[in-house]
């Protein structure tokens, strides 16, 4: 099947104007397939039995716009079961060259969200470019699960775009651990990113990327709950 990558920048950044002197930066790496992202279509064996299990979940958590929480709509953790669960993570980590994948777990009693079903409407959230942290986790998953997503509706890359219109960095690398320690402001404007590269929302199937790189999801759809976007999110550190 058609992996779905949409390139959007410029091919030719040279007829660009250059990066402000002083302006802050991030590093840049090209996105290559197998290198920095991985996509993989049919990546449950049981989608559907995952699927109908997510809708019929009657204790969702609830986050923005209902909340003051910095996560949108609506989730549960614990989506895979531990054998669903297993056959990802070994899948994983014949992509990645690792032999060993962990969820970190964060100080303060906080909890990681991996494993955690996500559902998100057309008016609960909106685009938001970010950075996963280096402390907690290398690699970030999306497995979409809902049966007839919207288009545009998936995950996007981004690179720092500038007020005189240049296209900069795209990943957060040390000594920084997320973008408001390398960009030293809370948050930034959309129109203060460009979207590199956008992987569409195809039912089953998983992205997977490292976690550093700036993306987002691309967009949110539906109104009632079996219309929305659905997917399951997963964080893991692994060994440099």
């Amino acid at each position: 099947m058609q992996k779905s990558f949409m390139r959007l920048v410029p091919n030719d950044l040279k007829t660009l104007p250059p990066i402000p002197r002083g302006a802050p930066t991030l590093h840049f790496e090209k996105l290559e397939h197998g290198k920095n992202f991985w996509v993989v279509d049919n990546a449950l064996s049981n989608a559907d039995q995952i699927m109908a299990r997510c809708f019929a979940q009657k204790s969702w958590e609830y986050g923005a716009p209902y909340q003051p929480e910095s996560w949108p709509g609506m989730r549960f953790h614990g989506a895979l079961l531990d054998s669903e669960l297993a056959e990802i993570e070994s899948k994983v980590k014949e992509l990645v060259g690792k032999e060993r994948i962990w969820v970190e777990q964060p100080e303060n009693g906080l909890r990681l969200d991996c494993n955690v079903a996500q559902l998100v409407g057309e008016n609960e959230s909106s685009s938001r470019p970010h950075t996963d942290s280096r402390k907690l986790c290398r690699y970030a998953c999306v497995i979409y699960l809902s049966p007839n997503p919207a288009p545009n509706s998936g995950t996007s890359f981004c690179r720092l775009r500038y007020p005189n219109g240049a296209i900069g960095g795209n990943m957060v690398v040390a000594p920084f651990t997320n973008l408001v320690d390398a960009l030293k402001v809370r948050a930034l404007p959309m129109d203060a990113w460009f979207e590199d590269m956008r992987v569409e929302n195809v039912f089953n199937r998983m992205i997977l990327y490292k976690a550093n790189l700036v993306h987002c999801a691309t967009g949110y759809f539906g109104k009632d709950l079996k219309e929305k976007r659905l997917t399951v999110v997963f964080f893991w550190m692994s060994d440099d």
